[in-house]
């Protein structure tokens, strides 16, 4: 054999490798759908939403009063029925839906349909908001189709994938994509891990799968980026993620995590150096609770922890996630970096939902309620639980609306909608404001464009008639 037959040789042997280990693109989705469709629910709850039109909140009249009578009407907050939509799945022939808690939260009634025509009321089992989640059970002695959580740590980057869900109320929607990366994190959640896809996922789609091409579900669809519609970048929380919390709730109502008691921080390359740790891992210890499992085992403010019971911890976003995933009570390995050596302490996990740093955190700040006069509305600042709970923009700032008075140029808004922007300047408090309405009212301005978000977070410019 010359020289070239060798070489066409060891060329095709190459070719027909690579040839082998790649994948083609699927000659078409329709044979999975079909399969996967049954199993996917289009999800709409209903809350009353009160619009208060009193000029005067909190006041009534002492009963008996004549006054009482007169002014009944006039103060009586006004009621409507707000729709939401989503998206969930089946993972049990009895009727357990998987969706987002973002898409059930204040639901008075949540109404299920099944198939695109069959519908079904749905109790709550457990919600959880710390990771998104939430199981219903349909309320039928049917049986249903339920579909199966995969192994999302065997997704590549690449991989391709379906989304099934109910963007814009439209019901059962196929859009197909590859994962775009892994391991996002975009401030939504406490314990962030997501799946980023270039599937197209849309307002409704939320709570909705992402399947693989075994028709296994391998991420919950959560989140996309931008407010105006899908442009390619939407995040999935990954299946494995999701089945600890999901078995939890279905057992017990409610999560029971892992527990340590300290605060953390990112270990930079000037501490590491600092620190004479030989690159920048693990997480710093910035404070540690008191009475906790850290503080009772001996842990400091300044140590690092690098290794969690036998995880190696290379970032610090790592270890909330592993430490709530661990079961509450048992007794761990921990590896601190302290003085200049590595030593290991012995912690027992306690429970975060019981813990006081948890209780601390969940109570809600005091509403600082201010009365904005020229508008005749209340406000509050918005605050980060608003952006997590209603699911906006991190960097969102503005006000939201407690009370509308009667005859306020807003008087078309409702309570909760969110002003953003007043003359292309964005809010961050009543006197940003205020300012800019004095302004316009200096420069007789007769009207101000002012940017809100409404009940259904779609963002809307309103021309404001000022007084």
């Amino acid at each position: 054999m010359n020289k070239i037959q060798k070489l066409l040789v060891v060329f095709f042997s190459i070719a027909f490798v690579l040839q082998a280990n790649a994948k083609d693109a699927p000659a078409s989705f329709a044979d999975l759908a079909e399969r996967l469709m049954p199993s996917v629910v289009n999800i709409s709850t209903t809350t009353t939403v009160v619009t208060n039109t009193n000029p005067f909140p909190g006041f009534k009249f002492p009963p008996g009063s004549p006054f009482e009578d007169m002014f009944k009407e006039f103060g009586t907050p006004k009621t409507r029925k707000a729709i939401a939509l989503g998206s969930g799945f089946i993972i049990d022939s009895k009727g357990i839906v998987i969706t987002n808690n973002h898409v059930i939260t204040g639901a008075e009634d949540i109404v299920v349909r099944v198939d695109g025509d069959k519908e079904y009321k749905a109790k709550i089992i457990g919600a959880d908001p710390l990771s998104d989640i939430a199981v219903l059970q349909i309320v039928s002695k049917e049986k249903f189709i339920p579909v199966k959580l995969g192994d999302s740590d065997r997704a590549r980057i690449g991989d391709w994938v379906i989304a099934i869900g109910n963007p814009f109320g439209l019901g059962g929607t196929v859009t197909s994509g590859i994962i775009s990366a892994r391991n996002r994190s975009i401030g939504l959640s406490r314990y962030e891990d997501y799946i980023q896809t270039d599937a197209s996922i849309n307002s409704g789609n939320s709570g909705g799968p992402l399947f693989d091409m075994n028709g296994d579900v391998i991420g919950i669809n959560t989140a996309i980026l931008g407010q105006s519609g899908s442009i390619g970048i939407g995040f999935s929380i990954p299946s494995n993620s999701a089945k600890k919390v999901i078995d939890q709730l279905i057992k017990f109502g409610e999560t029971k995590r892992g527990w340590l008691g300290v605060r953390i921080q990112v270990v930079t390359k000037e501490i590491a150096e600092v620190e004479k740790l030989d690159q920048p891992r693990g997480a710093l210890v910035a404070s540690v609770a008191k009475k906790s499992p850290s503080d009772k085992a001996g842990i400091k403010a300044g140590d690092i922890i690098l290794e969690f019971n036998g995880t190696i911890i290379k970032e610090m976003k790592e270890l909330p996630k592993i430490v709530a995933q661990t079961e509450v009570g048992k007794t761990v390995d921990v590896k601190i970096w302290r003085n200049k050596k590595e030593i290991t302490k012995k912690i027992k996990l306690g429970r975060l939902e019981t813990s006081e740093d948890f209780k601390e955190e969940k109570k809600e700040a005091k509403l600082d309620i201010q009365e904005i006069k020229s508008l005749k509305i209340t406000v509050k600042k918005l605050t980060k639980k608003d952006i997590n709970d209603r699911k906006l923009p991190n960097q969102i700032t503005g006000l939201v609306i407690t009370s509308i008075g009667k005859d306020s140029p807003l008087s078309n808004l409702s309570v909760n909608d969110i002003i953003v922007e007043a003359q292309k300047k964005k809010i961050k408090s009543k006197k940003n404001l205020e300012d800019i309405i004095e302004e316009a009212l200096k420069s007789n301005q007769k009207t101000i464009l002012i940017a809100i978000y409404n009940n259904q977070n779609q963002r809307r410019y309103i021309g404001v008639k000022l007084d």
